[in-house]
């Protein structure tokens, strides 16, 4: 009989958490040793919140928690939204406190920071921010913590240590080091790629070889390789790893991966740099594989014109082709709304001739957005959302399919899962269509489009 393997996952992040509190809502750190229920009486509700991803929302549900449990009174308001939008909200004291991460906060605040230690960089984070906030103090938990945890939840023979700023992880990398572990030929497998360069280390007297004998300079391809640990993978033996308290141990081997794959997002730049590999690296297929659709009105289902006659009336150009895909995908079934920031009834002319939710007018999209997946049970995670211009970078940012049409402005082509090949009001709300019916492998049948007008009036 074949022995079940039980394999734990831990995701860690390289950042330190800390807290950020305005100094006008209870001075004080609610969760410092000595603090008591009655200390914080007078202090009324503390409001955490967090910003709009699912890690630092589970990291407010914790603090909330612990607020909680000392007999605090809490209140949350969580995927508030990213740091340009948080951050105000300390200030104005919408918000009392919220987890982040030392490294990141420190680099909005001053995108100079120097330090590259826990310590250092907790130290330039409190020098950087302003003088009506309090950084409180920064959590003692390390990477081998989460790890740890891991044995909490049973019995465990493997632990895979995964590390989350490492976006390119391939499966089948992972399986085969698994496999090499659970098999007993390791005891660990890390991840790792191959390195012919040269590295020299800077001393008093002068540069010296690290790697090498600089009196010889060997050809690179005649050289050995040595390798680099990429930081996407560890795989261990957990109760080796339990007895040894740390995580190379044992006969370690090493998962070689492509050097294009070893990205690490530390830093805005290298986040940028990850977006621009993404589809080298692991190409989008042709279906889209949701469960909703929400879509923006101007350049998504115009061409983002509007003709204005002599007495200000607009008008705008929607397609037949669109119009098809949108009643394809009613027929599917698929939860569909159209979300805009515009007022002229034409929005909602149009997405009641579509038989398609619509919310106009809206000026907090991303809210709006949040409490309708709310309201139908379906995860952000879920859902695609095409839009067009900088009113739909929160959007975008929100859910699994951020999608642009081909002419989109270039401030939200980066934030892009995926770049149409048609252009707004031309075809893009088709094309879309026909990518989530491939994926629920429903063959487009021979529709008859219904009879509606290019120009619509206000």
């Amino acid at each position: 009989m074949m022995k079940r393997t039980k394999i734990a996952f831990a995701m860690t992040a390289v950042a330190t958490v800390l807290s950020v509190s305005a100094c006008g809502s209870g001075s004080s750190d609610p969760l410092a040793a000595g603090s008591t229920p009655a200390a914080k009486a007078d202090a009324g509700t503390i409001v955490v919140g967090s910003a709009n991803f699912p890690e630092n929302a589970l990291l407010a549900e914790i603090y909330a928690g612990a607020l909680s449990a000392k007999g605090v009174k809490v209140d949350k308001k969580l995927n508030i939204g990213s740091r340009e939008t948080y951050i105000p909200a300390l200030k104005d004291g919408s918000i009392d406190l919220i987890p982040e991460y030392t490294g990141v906060l420190a680099q909005f605040f001053n995108p100079k920071v120097s330090a590259t230690d826990a310590a250092g960089v907790y130290a330039e984070l409190k020098a950087a921010v302003p003088s009506t906030l309090t950084v409180l103090d920064k959590s003692a938990a390390e990477d081998k913590d989460a790890v740890m945890q891991a044995f909490s939840r049973g019995e465990v023979d493997v632990l895979v240590f995964l590390q989350a700023t490492s976006p390119f992880i391939r499966t089948a990398d992972l399986d085969a080091a698994i496999e090499r572990v659970r098999s007993g030929a390791s005891d660990v497998v890390f991840s790792a790629i191959p390195t012919y360069e040269f590295l020299w280390r800077s001393t008093r007297s002068g540069a010296v070889g690290v790697n090498h004998d600089h009196s010889f300079r060997a050809r690179r391809q005649d050289r050995d390789p040595q390798y680099r640990e990429s930081g996407a993978f560890y795989v261990m033996r957990a109760q080796g790893f339990r007895d040894a308290g740390y995580r190379f141990f044992g006969r370690v081997d090493i998962a070689e991966v492509d050097a294009v794959t070893a990205v690490e997002i530390d830093t805005p730049e290298e986040l940028e740099i990850a977006r621009a590999l993404a589809n080298l690296i692991d190409p989008v297929a042709a279906e889209l594989d949701v469960a909703a659709l929400v879509m923006d009105f101007d350049g998504v289902h115009t061409d983002n014109l509007a003709r204005v006659d002599e007495f200000g009336t607009e008008q705008v150009t929607v397609s037949r082709l669109d119009g098809m895909g949108i009643g394809l995908l009613r027929r599917a079934g698929l939860p569909m709304l159209i979300l805009s920031t515009e007022t002229n009834p034409v929005v909602s002319a149009r997405a009641a001739k579509l038989g398609v939710q619509v919310m106009q007018g809206v000026d907090d999209k991303a809210s709006a957005l949040t409490a309708w997946a709310f309201e139908h049970d379906i995860r952000l995670s879920d859902i695609a959302y095409v839009g067009n211009d900088i009113n739909d970078h929160e959007c975008l940012a929100l859910v699994g399919w951020p999608i642009v049409p081909a002419d989109a402005h270039d401030s939200v082509r980066a934030s892009a899962r995926v770049v149409l090949a048609e252009s707004g009001g031309r075809g893009a709300v088709r094309e879309v269509a026909d990518r989530i019916l491939l994926a629920q492998n429903r063959p487009n049948p021979t529709h008859k489009e219904e009879s509606w007008p290019l120009s619509l009036a206000e």
